[in-house]
C-alpha cells in the first residue's frame, strides 16, 4: 500500500482553518497523490481538539465515512506492539496515538506522515528508519 500517516496535529490544523498551520497543512495535503490512513486514537484526539471550530470535527469525521481518510488499523491486532513501543520510547514519551503510528509505518511499510509534531524526528520505524514528515516543520 502506497500510503501516508496522518497524525492530530495536522488533521487539527487541515480541518479548522483559523489554526495558525491550516495553510502550511492544507499545501502538504494537497500536494499529494496517495492514500490518508491514520488510526482511531489519532481521529478520537482529533475530534475532541476540534469541539471548538464549528463544523470541523463533523467534516473529519465525514473524510473517514466517504474513505478520504483510512483506518487502518485494529488494537486487538496489536495491543502488544503498542506497549513495547510506549516502553521503547518512555522518555520522549510516545503517547498511544503516536505509538499506534509508529506500528501503522512497520505494518504498511512506509515512514511518510504529516504532522507538526516534533518527535517524529526521534521516532524510528523498522528499528532505524527514520520518519519523512512531508509538512516542513517551522
Amino acid at each position: 500500500m502506497n500510503a501516508v500517516l496522518v497524525d492530530t496535529s495536522c488533521l487539527v490544523a487541515l480541518y479548522d482553518t483559523s489554526d495558525h498551520d491550516h495553510a502550511r497543512c492544507l499545501r502538504a495535503y494537497e500536494s499529494l497523490h496517495q492514500a490518508l490512513v491514520t488510526c482511531e486514537a489519532v481521529i478520537t484526539e482529533s475530534v475532541y481538539m476540534l469541539r471548538f471550530a464549528s463544523g470541523a470535527a463533523e467534516a473529519l469525521l465525514a473524510s473517514v465515512e466517504c474513505g478520504a481518510l483510512e483506518i487502518s488499523f485494529k488494537l486487538s491486532d496489536a495491543a502488544g506492539a503498542i506497549s513495547s513501543i510506549m516502553h521503547k520510547y518512555r522518555d520522549t514519551p510516545a503517547d498511544f496515538a503516536d505509538a499506534c503510528l509508529i506500528h501503522m509505518a512497520n505494518q504498511l511499510d512506509t515512514g511518510d506522515i504529516l504532522t507538526l509534531d516534533s518527535d517524529f524526528g526521534h521516532y524510528r520505524w523498522r528499528r532505524n528508519r527514520r520518519f519523512r514528515n512531508l509538512v516542513p516543520l517551522e
